[in-house]
């Protein structure tokens, strides 16, 4: 006979798999959709199968959206000569949160790494100079995070880039601090003291 419980424990299992959550907070949550089963339990299960058919990488940032090309790639507004590269999408969506930087973004898709064995050709750099070689691109912003591996990256990025300005962001940002965790103010600050690299 099958464990009555079997299908709510397996939904708290996978939720403790979310960044943030552990296994006692997934299943305060858990409890909670099921308390508010209409309310929230069905409609988020409708979107999340929405989102799961939907979402796709922009091809030519690597931003999450809905389509093929995403909204910030296509708009001519945004096409100021700036390119904004960052670690992953959570990056991306920090700076935008902000809403200081009005350029363009590049997500690498993580960091270089040689304890994990990860290289440039892992992460989305060969594209990124694929990008600056064919865009109007002037201005190189390295918003990576102020870790070990971050800081590596930047610098094997600036190297790559000896004939066009790359800047870095500035004050604000901790060591070892990550863009996704910092406060708008701050990203605003550091984006505006950005130095060249």
């Amino acid at each position: 006979m099958r464990d009555a419980t079997k299908d709510i424990d397996d939904l708290i299992e996978m939720m403790a798999k979310l960044p943030g959550l552990g296994p006692r907070s997934a299943r305060r949550a858990v409890l909670h959709l099921i308390k508010k089963r209409s309310l929230l339990f069905t409609p988020l299960a409708d979107t999340m199968q929405t989102v799961a058919a939907t979402a796709r990488e922009c091809l030519n940032c690597g931003n999450v959206g809905t389509t093929d090309i995403c909204s910030i790639c296509e708009s001519e507004k945004r096409a100021t000569g700036e390119l904004c590269v960052v670690e992953d999408v959570a990056d991306l969506w920090a700076m935008e949160r902000s809403g200081v930087f009005k350029g363009r973004y590049h997500v690498l898709g993580g960091t270089l790494s040689a304890l994990d064995a990860i290289g440039p050709d892992e992460l989305r750099i060969p594209k990124l100079i694929t990008r600056i070689q064919t865009e109007e691109i002037t201005e190189v912003i390295l918003a990576l995070n102020a870790t070990i591996d971050g800081q590596t990256t930047a610098h094997y990025i600036a190297d790559q880039l000896p004939t066009i300005t790359v800047t870095s962001l500035a004050q604000g940002v901790p060591i070892g601090g990550e863009l996704d965790y910092l406060d708008d103010g701050t990203i605003t600050a550091a984006l505006r003291a950005r130095k060249t690299f």
